[in-house]
């Protein structure tokens, strides 16, 4: 099983427990007031305030807005995978479950379109200096497709396909989010790009 991607940036050294346990109240704060407001409602000085840090020792933690936000739409991945790994899928076919599980993960965000909004404007507005928490997203992402797969070892065509499928599943939430697709549309473009695991799949070859 894939490991899961970690609160820290590869390149970054461990946190302590007291820095960890800082870090999970910036990104409550940061979540809480995203789900009130959107993305105009996260402002850098009362999410200091609510998770009780200096806004210096914040700005430490997350150099802008956009790497906070980012950085909250990985924590929010790692909570669904937890959720997923309780109550695993049940499709008959790896595309079936990866169809599921990105469904699931949709509705979790459905619930909560506010935070969805802004996690994935962040997503949107980030540039080069927040390649590293976009990679996290990414990684956090891939690990919830392969864990649906039931893949530990896949090969470069089903990797492709499940960048592929990511592309996909964000591009959905964005025209789901401006309006512009019905829930019943996200679902059949999910259902149909995740049939790319069957075509990459070694025996259907």
């Amino acid at each position: 099983m894939p490991a899961e991607a970690s609160s820290a940036s590869p390149s970054s050294p461990p946190l302590t427990e007291r820095q960890e346990a800082r870090r999970r109240r910036i990104l409550h704060a940061s979540a809480q007031l995203a789900s009130r407001g959107g993305f105009d409602a996260v402002q850098m000085r009362e999410v200091a305030e609510s998770s009780q840090v200096a806004l210096g020792t914040l700005y430490r933690y997350f150099p802008s807005k956009v790497h906070l936000l980012v950085a909250t739409m990985q924590d929010q991945l790692e909570h669904m995978h937890g959720t997923l790994r309780k109550k695993p899928p049940q499709g008959a076919t790896a595309a079936e479950r990866v169809a599921e599980t990105l469904m699931r993960a949709f509705r979790a965000l459905q619930r909560e379109p506010h935070l969805a909004d802004a996690m994935v404007r962040a997503l949107t507005f980030a540039d080069r200096s927040v390649s590293p928490e976009v990679d996290q997203v990414s990684r956090q992402t891939t690990v919830i497709i392969l864990d649906a797969m039931g893949l530990e070892n896949p090969t470069p065509e089903q990797l492709s396909a499940v960048r592929v499928i990511e592309h996909t599943w964000h591009s959905a939430l964005i025209t789901w989010l401006s309006g512009r697709a019905s829930i019943a549309q996200v679902k059949i473009d999910i259902e149909t790009v995740c049939r790319l695991i069957d075509l990459t799949s070694p025996e259907e070859r």
